[in-house]
């Protein structure tokens, strides 16, 4: 499960890297990202079902630098990669208003603010791409790995009652 990778990454400070980069309690970091990685990995999983789309995410993981992210937590607010990470919310949610509508819905969830939870959200998707990139390469580059982590909603480990559940959705 990406939430739990996370909180492993950095010997397990990278809620306390988080928390500093935006002036909030651990406590609080911690609800940002619960709050905000469902939505991500939602999208991510609907992007990989498109055409090309699950291609495309290992093209980018192969290329891109995303582990730096859980590397060198202090990155995570330059300028580059805040456009980087809006750049990963662009390709995983769509549109700004999706962005907007995700954070409106943590900030109800969470009690943070709109306006944070919306300057968080692109240092989040990095986080993501740098879990997801992390576990590509510990995998091996396994395609069938990385699609069974994207499949496993439920991380238990059997992807076989998310993909029934998705096939349901889809009837």
């Amino acid at each position: 499960m990406m939430f739990d990778e996370l909180l492993k990454a950095q010997g397990g400070n990278m809620v306390g890297e988080l928390a500093r980069a935006f002036n909030l309690d651990e406590g609080q970091a911690q609800s940002a990202l619960k709050g905000l990685l469902p939505s991500l990995s939602q999208g991510l999983q609907q992007n990989t079902q498109n055409k090309g789309g699950l291609e495309s995410l290992l093209g980018a993981l192969d290329k891109g630098n995303h582990q730096r992210y859980l590397d060198q937590p202090s990155v995570l607010t330059q300028a580059a990669s805040v456009e980087d990470g809006k750049k990963i919310l662009g390709h995983l949610l769509g549109s700004k208003e999706k962005s907007r509508e995700v954070a409106k819905q943590t900030s109800q969830a969470t009690g943070l603010s709109e306006g944070l939870l919306k300057q968080m959200l692109p240092v989040v998707a990095n986080l993501a791409m740098g879990s997801l990139s992390k576990k590509h390469k510990k995998d091996n580059s396994s395609l069938g790995g990385m699609l069974g982590s994207l499949l496993d909603q439920d991380g238990d480990g059997n992807v076989a009652d998310d993909v029934l559940n998705f096939a349901k959705k889809l009837f």
